[in-house]
C-alpha cells in the first residue's frame, strides 16, 4: 500500500495514516505492559531491573531509531519528486547500513551495560538487569531491522502493516512470556527471549509487505552508494541524539530516584509504562505528519505543512487530555494491574499524576521535530535535546537534591522541562522556518 499524500484533503490523509500507526504503537506498549507484569510476578527487584534495563536498551537503540526516521523523510522526499530509481537505491543501502550498525550497537551494549549499572551504586537488582539486558541484546538485528522496514513503509503512507503485526505479537507475547516465565522458569531473561521471537515475527511480516511495494526491485539491482549511507547518517544524527538522549534522560532520572529506593525506581518504571499508553498514540501522530510533511517538501506543496501541524498538534492535545483525566482517575487502579506492592503503586500513582501533564509539552515536542525532519531542517533537535534531558534536569536535580526535596517534586520539574522546550520549539519554527 502507498499513498501520493501531496493531494487530497490533508485531515483525511492524517487520520488513514495516524490511526493505524496510533493502534500499532498503543499494542507496542501493552507489549511493554505484558513484560512489566510478568516482572512483576517475579519480583520487585526484576521490575526495578526491567525498568533500567529499558533506559539503557533504548540508549543502544536510539541511533537506528533515529537512522529511521531520517529515512522515511529522505525516501518520502524522493518518492514526492517522483523519483522511483533513486528510491529503490535508498532502500538497499540502507537495509544494509542496518545490518552493520546491529552488530556495533549489539557489541557496544555488551561493553558499557556494566558500568552504566554500577554508575548507580545499588547492586539489589543488578543481576537482574544484566540477565535481561545481555539476552535482549542478542535480538538487537530484528530490532534495529524492523524499524528500518517500517520507516520505508511509512514514507509510503502505509502505517497499516505495522499496526497489524503489532497488534498480533503484542497478544503473541503474552502466551510466550506465560510459557517461559511459569513453564520453562527462565525469570526474566523469558521476558527477553519473549520479547526477540516477536521482534523476529515483525521483522519477517514488514519486510514481506516491503517486498510488495514498488520501492523493492530485488537485491540483484543493488548499487552501494556511500552517499545515500552518509545522507542517511547526517540527517540522522539529529533524530539520533534526540532519542539518545532522550534515553540518556531516563538513565539519569533512574540515578536520581535511586536514592528513595528500588521500589521508587519500580514506581517510576510502572508510571512509565503506562503513561506510554498515551504518549504512544501521539508518536503515531507525528510519524503520520512526518509522511505527509516529507512528501510535500518534496512536491514542493509547502501550503500543506503548517495545516498538517496544526491539526496533529490539535489530536495530540484532546489525547493528552484524556490522558491526564485517567491518571488522576484511575493511576492507582492501574498500576495495582502491574505490581502488588503498595509502595510501588503509590511511587507509579504519584509521578502519573503529577507528570502527566508534560504529557502537552511532548505533543508539541514530538510534532513539530517530525516537521523539522520532513523539511530536511533537522539542526535544532541536538542542542533542544541536550538542553531538554541532559542540562535542565541535571542541574535541577542537582538543585533538588541538595535542598532534599521529595520526589514529587522531582516530577514537577519534569513537567518544566518539558513545557518550556515546547515553548522554545513553538517560538523557534515562527522565527526561522518560513513556509
Amino acid at each position: 500500500m502507498q499513498h501520493d499524500l501531496t493531494i487530497g484533503k490533508i485531515q483525511t490523509h492524517l487520520i488513514k495514516i495516524a490511526i493505524p500507526s496510533m493502534v500499532g504503537y498503543f499494542f507496542h506498549t501493552l507489549f511493554n505492559i505484558t513484560d512489566t507484569i510478568f516482572a512483576g510476578y517475579i519480583s520487585t527487584s526484576a521490575l526495578a531491573g526491567l525498568s533500567l534495563s529499558s533506559s539503557i536498551f533504548f540508549m543502544i537503540l536510539a541511533i537506528g531509531i533515529g537512522m529511521s526516521e531520517a529515512l522515511t523523510s529522505i525516501v518520502g522526499n524522493a518518492f514526492g519528486k517522483s523519483d522511483l530509481e533513486y528510491a529503490r537505491n535508498i532502500v538497499l543501502n540502507a537495509l544494509l547500513f542496518a545490518f552493520v550498525l546491529a552488530i556495533f550497537l549489539s557489541l557496544s551494549g555488551l561493553f558499557f551495560t556494566p558500568y552504566l549499572i554500577d554508575i548507580l551504586g545499588d547492586s539489589s537488582y543488578k543481576q537482574e538487569t544484566l540477565d535481561y539486558i545481555n539476552f535482549i541484546l542478542m535480538g538487537a538485528l530484528f530490532f534495529l531491522t524492523s524499524f528500518f522496514l517500517n520507516a520505508l513503509l511509512n514514507a509510503l503512507g502505509d502505517t497499516k502493516s505495522f499496526r497489524n503485526v503489532l497488534v498480533f505479537t503484542a497478544l503473541l507475547n503474552v502466551f510466550f512470556n506465560y510459557i517461559f516465565v511459569f513453564w520453562f522458569e527462565l525469570g526474566i531473561q523469558g521476558i527477553a527471549l519473549a520479547t526477540i521471537l516477536c521482534e523476529f515475527i515483525v521483522t519477517a511480516y514488514l519486510f514481506y509487505k516491503l517486498r510488495q511495494t514498488s520501492l523493492w526491485s530485488g537485491v540483484k539491482t543493488f548499487k552501494y552508494n556511500k552517499n545515500i549511507i552518509g545522507n542517511i547518517i547526517k540527517e540522522g544524527i539529529p533524530p539520533s541524539v534526540n532519542l539518545f538522549m532522550m534515553a540518556l534522560g531516563m538513565y539519569i532520572i533512574t540515578y536520581f530516584v535511586a536514592p528513595f529506593g528500588k521500589e521508587a525506581v519500580a514506581g517510576f518504571g510502572i508510571g512509565m509504562r503506562i503513561e506510554q499508553m498515551f504518549l504512544m498514540p501521539i508518536v503515531g501522530l507525528s510519524v503520520a505528519s512526518l509522511s505527509i510533511i516529507s512528501q510535500n517538501n518534496g512536491a514542493k506543496a509547502y501550503h500543506r505543512i503548517d495545516p498538517t501541524l496544526t491539526l496533529s498538534v490539535y489530536y495530540g492535545w484532546v489525547i493528552s487530555t484524556i490522558g491526564v483525566i485517567t491518571y488522576w482517575l484511575f493511576g492507582d487502579v492501574l498500576a495495582s494491574f502491574l505490581t502488588s506492592d503498595a509502595f510501588v503503586i503509590h511511587q507509579a500513582s504519584t509521578y502519573l499524576k503529577i507528570s502527566g501533564f508534560a504529557s502537552y509539552g511532548f505533543v508539541v515536542v514530538f510534532i513539530y521535530i517530525s516537521m523539522f525532519q520532513g523539511i530536511s531542517k533537522p539542526n535544532i533537535i541536538m542542542p533542544l535535546s541536550i538542553y531538554r534531558q541532559i542540562l535542565a534536569p541535571i542541574l535541577m536535580f542537582i538543585v533538588f537534591g541538595y535542598f532534599h526535596f521529595s520526589i514529587e517534586v522531582y516530577w514537577i520539574g519534569i513537567d518544566i522541562i518539558v513545557l518550556s522546550s515546547a515553548l522554545f520549539l513553538y517560538g523557534y519554527k515562527k522565527r526561522a522556518v518560513k513556509l
